[in-house]
């Protein structure tokens, strides 16, 4: 076996595949071009439309052999972060066959080879370590024998061959429809040092780490369809594609791990530099606070990667997962009382492991750098008041004696007045012995929302244009709905999309426009902006509608806010001549002129905060 570093690793994988005919397609950006979702979670999302059959893979990459290095970020174990397997961040090597027939593609056996020759001629690992697992049918798909017999073909004993059902061993789609398969998972036998000591373990063992996942050979050829809006397996049916895919992914953290020989991703090269440097500038040693510098060097590696591509903090959406993270990693950086600007040293090294494959790192250092400051300075303050709060909550009820249970309002109170995350509190309640009334705090919760988006509907289109009577002034509200679209639109085109409207108020003299933001505009940003929305004025823009389904409206990209209230059918508004290349378009159900030449001259009068990580705009319109 070969002992690589992560780079050689990346570089070799990419290389093998290039030279078995396939194209090397870089690593899209951890912001999905699928507006449905909110971050790239697997290798193959870049590819839906290939795979579906809707796009040509010869057409737009010469070549339907297709391998790439995709950055991925998954929020659904973030609470699991700090064991030997699970990161928010990683990265996934994989290769594609895309539209097997007689003329063109591969499909099992080849996949199977190709892989076999990769992991055992290149990487040198051994072929009686490996163990295999195959889909055993399920949903009204049948069991995949076609792969059990081509793995013993190729010199795997049946005895190593085992089988599993939906949940293991059949992968997709990334929401609730859409393309998938049965999979065929590579397990690599590290030894008895890394298990459970049991004589029946297995791949899946739940209770240690030895036989390791490296490789995931998934043969697409279903999709899965929504019959009705419930939620449940009656409600879905698989039916076949007019095409049959290979869609593999590697993690790069498990292969290096079983390369280097490490117990986990955390002992590599992609890690270990950043763990060194965490324990130099603590008092704490790894092997005695494992959890907490694992947690610390996952979310600090994630946070990088996200605002590398782009995504800054706030309440909404990418924001909030990446608010969330930083979050944890400066509560777990106190546990360890590391020092005020702890992790500038911490993203050099990041920079330092991953900056000649993702260049953004090294040209946003210092804005990354920017923005850890920044949130370290809003959170650390608040984070101290929550946790003396905290205390003194327990301290309270450990006094009266009774069940060591924190309310929902309790754990309400601590989220709304010191911003501390949920999960923040559940994990500082279950380390102190207690427990949280989660259903009581999503209670609180969605009664706190009513209210503001109660609040925020008033404000939402203005004065309403049934108390308006003036004609004239009605005009005027209406011109001034429309130009928020262009207002908001520019403002993204300008900050960047974690912009979000959080409220609007109307009236026939002025606009008033809140929207997600941290940071007050520069004069040179404020004139852009006005520079845009007079633009598109100047240009006498058509503004049209469309009524379509709500899922089919954000796939368009229309912006939509108080997303939970939307009906099934809603109507899109956009500024264009098509809904597909229009320039603002948005779900809404307001009133608005015809072409935005219509409007007169765009002028920002004010730009203020309107409150945490939110910003106002006031702005008129002049004839």
């Amino acid at each position: 076996m070969t002992d690589l570093s992560s780079q050689q690793i990346r570089g070799q994988f990419l290389d093998f595949f290039e030279k078995k005919g396939h194209k090397i397609v870089p690593s899209f950006s951890l912001i999905p071009l699928d507006p449905s979702v909110l971050l790239t979670s697997a290798g193959m999302q870049q590819f839906v439309l290939y795979l579906e059959g809707k796009k040509d893979p010869l057409k737009d990459f010469g070549t339907w052999y297709l391998t790439s290095c995709q950055k991925c970020f998954r929020t659904a174990d973030i609470n699991e972060v700090g064991d030997d397997i699970h990161h928010t961040f990683f990265e996934m090597l994989g290769n594609w066959s895309i539209g097997e027939d007689s003329n063109k593609g591969y499909f099992k056996e080849e996949a199977i080879d190709l892989a076999l020759e990769f992991l055992v001629d290149t990487l040198e690992l051994d072929k009686d370590k490996f163990w295999i697992t195959v889909f055993k049918g399920g949903n009204n798909i049948p069991k995949d024998e076609e792969s059990i017999k081509i793995w013993q073909e190729k010199g795997i004993p049946k005895e190593r061959i085992k089988e599993f059902g939906m949940e293991d061993n059949f992968w997709g789609p990334i929401g609730e429809v859409g393309v998938c398969g049965p999979c065929s998972e590579i397990h690599y036998d590290r030894g008895k040092e890394f298990g459970c000591q049991k004589p029946d373990c297995r791949p899946n063992c739940k209770k240690c780490n030895r036989f390791i996942e490296i490789w995931n050979l998934v043969f697409m050829e279903y999709n899965k369809n929504a019959k009705c809006q419930m939620p449940n397996a009656k409600c879905y049916n698989y039916t076949l594609l007019p095409q049959r895919n290979v869609d593999t992914g590697m993690g790069i953290e498990r292969l290096t791990a079983v390369l280097q020989n490490k117990p986990s991703g955390y002992e590599t090269d992609l890690f270990w530099p950043i763990i060194k440097n965490i324990q130099k500038i603590s008092s704490k040693k790894y092997k005695e606070e494992k959890r907490i510098f694992r947690i610390l060097a996952d979310h600090l590696r994630g946070s990088v990667f996200l605002i590398g591509d782009g995504i800054l903090p706030s309440n909404l959406d990418r924001g909030y997962i990446l608010r969330r993270i930083l979050r944890r990693t400066i509560r777990y950086a106190k546990v360890l009382n590391l020092p005020e600007n702890w992790y500038v040293s911490s993203i050099k090294k990041l920079s330092e492991i991953y900056g000649s494959t993702y260049f953004e790192l090294r040209t946003k250092e210092t804005e990354i750098i920017t923005v850890f400051q920044n949130e370290e300075e809003k959170f650390g303050r608040a984070l101290d008041k929550g946790l003396s709060q905290f205390d003194k909550l327990l301290k309270r009820k450990r006094k009266s004696g009774k069940r060591k249970i924190i309310s929902g309002l309790e754990g309400f109170s601590l989220y709304s007045s010191f911003s501390v995350p949920i999960d923040l509190i559940q994990e500082l309640a279950k380390e102190r012995g207690f427990e949280i009334d989660i259903k009581g705090f999503e209670k609180a919760l969605k009664e706190h929302q009513k209210i503001s988006r109660a609040g925020a509907e008033k404000k939402f289109g203005g004065l309403g244009l049934e108390k308006v009577k003036d004609k004239r002034q009605k005009v005027k509200v209406i011109k001034l709905h429309t130009a928020t679209h262009l207002l908001q639109q520019a403002l993204r085109d300008v900050l960047g999309d974690q912009v979000k409207q959080m409220g609007s108020d109307i009236n026939e003299e002025r606009l008033r426009f809140d929207f997600s933001y941290d940071k007050k505009l520069t004069p040179e940003q404020i004139k852009k902006v006005e520079e845009i929305v007079n633009q598109k004025i100047k240009e006498n823009l058509p503004v049209k509608k469309n009524e379509m389904d709500y899922q089919q409206a954000l796939k368009s990209g229309a912006l939509a806010f108080f997303k939970e209230r939307y009906p099934e059918k809603v109507t899109v508004y956009f500024i264009g001549d098509s809904l597909e290349k229009s320039y603002s378009k948005e779900i809404c159900a307001g009133h608005h002129i015809n072409r935005t030449g219509e409007l007169g001259q765009f002028k920002i009068v004010k730009e203020e905060s309107s409150g945490a990580g939110v910003r106002r705009i006031k702005a008129t319109l002049e004839s």
